[in-house]
C-alpha cells in the first residue's frame, strides 16, 4: 500500500508531502495505480520546484519513495496553491478509487 501525508498551511499551499509503499495492483512496471501516484507526485514537486523564490528539499532515497518540505515560500502564492489543490484532488482521488492500494492523510498546519 502506498501512502501519503499532504500537510498545507492556512493560505492552502503545501508545506510538506511524504509517501512511501507500493500499490501492488499488478506487476512491476505495468501497475496503473502506481503510476498514476508517481505522476502526480513527481509532478506537482517539480512544478513547485519551477516556481519563482520557492526552495524545497526533498529526497526519493529508493523507488517507492518521495519526502519534500517547503523551506521558502514562493513570490506566487497562487500557483503555488493551485499546485496543492492538483496534488490533493488527484491523490485524493486515487485513494477514493483504490482503497486497498492508497491510504491519503491530509493534515492542516494553521501556524504561519
Amino acid at each position: 500500500m502506498i501512502r501519503a501525508i499532504a500537510v498545507l498551511d492556512a493560505g492552502a499551499n503545501l508545506r510538506s508531502f511524504t509517501a512511501a509503499g507500493h500499490a501492488a495492483r499488478g506487476d512491476r512496471g505495468y501497475d496503473i495505480v502506481c503510476a498514476a501516484f508517481s505522476t502526480l507526485a513527481r509532478t506537482a514537486y517539480r512544478a513547485l520546484e519551477a516556481l519563482p523564490g520557492i526552495e524545497l528539499q526533498g529526497s526519493a532515497p529508493e523507488p517507492g519513495s518521495l519526502s519534500f518540505h517547503v523551506v521558502k515560500a514562493a513570490a506566487s502564492v497562487e500557483r503555488a496553491a493551485g499546485i496543492a489543490d492538483f496534488l490533493v484532488a488527484g491523490i485524493g482521488d486515487l485513494a477514493r478509487d483504490y482503497p486497498g492500494a492508497v491510504q491519503f492523510v491530509l493534515e492542516r498546519d494553521w501556524r504561519e
